[in-house]
């Protein structure tokens, strides 16, 4: 296989003369430069640039999809928490207030979770544009996913023993000795 110029000379686009200066250019430019450097060729540096630039552009889109898939995994498994867990609020009589945000909403609860509310064993979670009820174990659940999804949550109190504690009626004596 002959090289391009004397291809090029054959097929007689091109002379002798013109074949002969070219080679004598590129000597002088050989012979110009220091030992040791080498020839950068601008377009293979852009190219090399742009193909630099293209992968962080990639690699940065790639970051955001990814985040943006956690983020809607994480939704998922509060809205089926929420789902799972939530209380029957049908036969709700009495309204219940709470804040979200700067306003004041209002849902209809029985007397036992309005109780239950304000001990903070249940608490209120956003689900969409509606509010639901779950007990408290669920809502922290919910808040080491994400801590806005919980509306109204009251703090619980360590000495609170619920009334499923057979001793609650009774008082201890201060003057009792073991």
């Amino acid at each position: 296989m002959a090289s391009l110029q004397e291809q090029l000379l054959k097929a007689g686009l091109a002379d002798e003369k013109k074949a002969r200066e070219v080679r004598n250019e590129k000597r002088k430019q050989r012979k110009q430069q220091p030992k040791g450097a080498t020839t950068v060729n601008e377009a293979e540096e852009r190219a090399r640039k742009a193909r630099q630039e293209k992968a962080e552009r990639d690699r940065q889109l790639n970051l955001e999809r990814k985040k943006e898939a956690e983020k809607k995994a994480i939704q998922a498994q509060i809205r089926q928490l929420i789902e799972t867990n939530r209380l029957d609020r049908s036969r709700g009589e009495t309204s219940y207030q709470f804040v979200d945000g700067k306003k004041i909403k209002k849902i209809l609860v029985n007397e036992q979770m309005v109780d239950q509310l304000s001990r903070g064993r249940l608490a209120i979670v956003a689900l969409g544009d509606n509010y639901e009820i779950v007990p408290d174990r669920v809502a922290r659940k919910i808040m080491e996913r994400d801590e806005s999804a919980i509306i109204s949550m009251h703090a619980r109190k360590q000495d609170d023993a619920g009334e499923d504690d057979p001793y609650a009626g009774y008082e201890i004596p201060d003057d009792l000795m073991w």
